[in-house]
């Protein structure tokens, strides 16, 4: 009995003064001039979710312009799903960022359930497609630069470097999702 902890209560030396709702403190301040607990860093509506957004959009635009920019990507269809599910990112990310410009400029917290929820489905479709095609991508830039050797006659520089924003474009779009996710799931 003498090995466990019990909890204890240590009284403070100061009165601590009660609120009350409706009823005003000792120091004249009413419970709806309480500080409100602040949003959690990338989250919508936060300057870092916006920063998040705006990143996502870049890696995703310079990713399709970059696989865009050769002219035999279409002929390899892990090069095609590529470009597909990131210009549904540029899209996703674009318009979630300037909700976050007008949530920001309004002084609007994007915390209601049905937003929450819109917003997790969305970034899982979104993370799982790009991180799927990344890796498609990545597989067959492999196979056609070190299985084939025939990095001479293909575009494997361009091919790996559209690969490498696609995986960036993923990995920003992550901390997006579980954050979201994670407050969903706190509710």
């Amino acid at each position: 009995m003498s090995n466990r902890s019990r909890p204890s209560v240590h009284p403070l030396d100061i009165e601590v003064p009660q609120i009350r709702e409706g009823v005003a403190a000792d120091n004249g301040v009413l419970p709806d001039d309480t500080v409100r607990m602040k949003d959690v860093q990338g989250m919508p509506g936060t300057l870092a979710g916006l920063i998040l957004r705006v990143f996502q959009f870049g890696f995703a635009a310079v990713s399709v312009a970059v696989m865009a920019a050769t002219s035999d990507f279409p002929s390899v269809t892990a090069f095609r799903y590529l470009v597909a599910p990131l210009s549904l990112q540029c899209l996703w990310s674009l318009s979630l960022a300037i909700v976050d410009i007008y949530a920001l400029l309004v002084k609007r917290c994007l915390r209601n359930s049905g937003v929450i929820s819109f917003f997790t489905i969305g970034d899982a479709i979104t993370s799982t497609l790009t991180f799927a095609a990344a890796c498609a991508s990545a597989g067959i830039t492999v196979f056609i630069g070190s299985d084939l050797n025939n990095c001479a006659q293909n575009h494997c520089t361009t091919f790996e470097t559209s690969t490498a924003m696609a995986f960036v474009c993923w990995f920003l779009v992550s901390p997006s999702f579980f954050l979201i996710f994670w407050h969903l799931a706190s509710r």
